[in-house]
């Protein structure tokens, strides 16, 4: 989350599918301000900022909470995956049962200067948030993301949550003393756990795909594999949200301890609902038991507003179904039906924990290619 001072790699998806994460924020009582940094303007000096809440209705205050995210994200990393302004949107302002979005915005006058989000588990890991801070880069060493920051740690202390997390992305050469880092340690946090952003060039050979996944059958003849695009069925929704509630559990997660997720079916659904309102296509291909409930999930979304990036989401198998290779079979299975249903696609953009070994030698077999460091990072509160 520490982009020109924090960010979060938004294209994460919730955390019980591995790409970070609505109720909407109240209107802001403090007027309609209508500029933003990233449109031009300059602070000569620093000095403190408002620190509000804002409508996140009001089209044009988006708009320029929505600059900022992306300069901030873009800064030194020109190819990052970023929402569009109308998948942002669609985050805040439509309804999560399982996560509560806050949007902040740091004023300068009537300029929009800084932007930020929180996210509040609502059904499990009540404990935590996480949230993110961007500052436009030529604002940058002013002191506004600090602010900001302490504005979010206030946030999650008033709200009796003990923990807040944030992520950081940047060069593998930099990983110990790049300033994000050291920023991050500037204000408390300490690195809780380093992932590994990794991206796969498109199109791979069909062949391939079927040579991994004939490869993968004979392990796992008493499994069926199937899948989906859009909505799951309703027969395969119970077990799916249960492998996937497994997923913090299971994957390794350095520092952090989470809890089980507690994703139910009836949340799913809102979950696909708002996915289907930004605009992404979503994939997921699932291998089924002798009894037809899900055991292994894997998925990916295709953005409507990126005609060239994918991103993988969650692949997990369950621990008792473990050595059959059904986390290769469905991983590629998902590829071979992403690359027909949309053929024009050129990157799939994944990550994961560095010392996750049996995905990391599923990815590197694939020929994910590694880009840069997502470093996560934890600040304990006393609360």
């Amino acid at each position: 989350m520490f982009t020109s001072v924090l960010q979060l790699q938004v294209n994460r998806p919730p955390r019980s599918q591995n790409d970070a994460r609505a109720l909407a924020v109240s209107g802001s009582p403090y007027g309609r301000a209508r500029k933003s940094v990233a449109a031009g303007a300059r602070l000569p000096y620093a000095r403190r900022v408002d620190i509000r809440t804002f409508d996140v209705f009001d089209d044009d205050l988006f708009h320029s909470y929505n600059q900022i995210y992306r300069a901030a994200e873009l800064f030194e990393r020109p190819d990052a995956p970023v929402w569009s302004e109308h998948e942002a949107a669609v985050t805040f302002r439509k309804p999560d049962d399982a996560e509560h979005w806050a949007a902040y915005a740091a004023f300068d006058g009537d300029t929009m200067v800084g932007s930020s989000f929180l996210a509040s588990p609502q059904l499990d890991n009540t404990h935590m948030t996480w949230g993110a801070v961007y500052v436009a880069p030529e604002l940058r060493r002013r002191g506004i993301g600090g602010e900001l920051v302490e504005h979010l740690v206030r946030t999650t202390a008033e709200a009796g949550r003990p923990i807040i997390l944030a992520e950081a992305s940047y060069d593998f050469a930099r990983r110990d003393d790049h300033p994000y880092r050291r920023f991050a340690e500037k204000h408390g946090f300490a690195l809780a756990s380093t992932e590994i952003s990794r991206v796969l060039g498109l199109p791979v050979p069909e062949t391939q795909l079927q040579a991994w996944i004939e490869e993968a059958a004979p392990h796992h003849t008493a499994y069926k594999v199937e899948s989906y695009v859009g909505d799951l069925p309703d027969h395969i929704l119970p077990s799916f949200c249960h492998v996937t509630n497994q997923l913090a559990l299971d994957a390794p997660t350095g520092d952090i301890e989470f809890e089980a997720e507690a994703i139910t079916p009836e949340v799913w659904r809102q979950k696909e609902a708002k996915i289907k309102e930004q605009g992404r296509t979503l994939l997921t291909t699932v291998a089924a038991d002798e009894r037809g409930e899900a055991v292994a999930v894997t998925n990916m979304a295709a953005p409507g507003d990126d005609p060239a990036k994918v991103f993988q989401w969650a692949t997990l198998v369950l621990r008792g179904h473990r050595g059959h290779r059904l986390g290769l079979a469905i991983k590629a299975r998902n590829l071979l039906e992403l690359q027909r249903l949309l053929p024009d696609r050129r990157q799939v953009w994944t990550s994961n924990e560095e010392h996750n070994g049996p995905m990391l030698d599923i990815n590197v077999k694939m020929g994910f290619e590694p880009v840069e460091i997502l470093a996560e990072f934890q600040r304990k509160l006393d609360v």
